[in-house]
């Protein structure tokens, strides 16, 4: 299974940018899909969650009303819309998926490789 992430890079406070993440490979069902961030210094914490039919969305407060996750199941993609950026939001962003490899399969989660978000003042 791989993850292939895009989308980060340099913005000032204020702006917007999208990332996306696409998993591909040996994919029976994926489950959850979730972004998560690490900024320097930092543990990895959670962004945002959707689950597999995109019926319920969670957020962590600092991005409330500021970002969206959305998912497009034909694609195996997960998304996040990052509005009105702050420098508090740069770090390094993940992507995270669960799934299973065949029906039989327990449920596994991946990390994608992570793309930089920095937001200038």
């Amino acid at each position: 299974v791989q993850l292939v992430e895009s989308g980060g890079g340099l913005v000032q406070a204020g702006g917007s940018l999208r990332l996306s993440c696409t998993a591909s490979g040996s994919l029976f069902s994926i489950s959850e899909m979730a972004w998560y961030r690490q900024a320097p210094g930092e543990e990895r914490g959670p962004v945002a969650s959707i689950f597999f039919d995109s019926s319920r969305t969670t957020y962590v407060d600092a991005v409330k009303g500021r970002f969206s996750i959305s998912r497009d199941n034909a694609k195996n993609t997960v998304y996040l819309d990052m509005n009105n950026l702050k420098p508090e939001d740069t770090a390094v962003y993940y992507c995270n998926v669960v799934f299973r490899t065949h029906a039989s399969d327990y449920w596994r989660y991946y990390w994608g490789q992570g793309t930089q978000v920095t937001v200038s003042s």
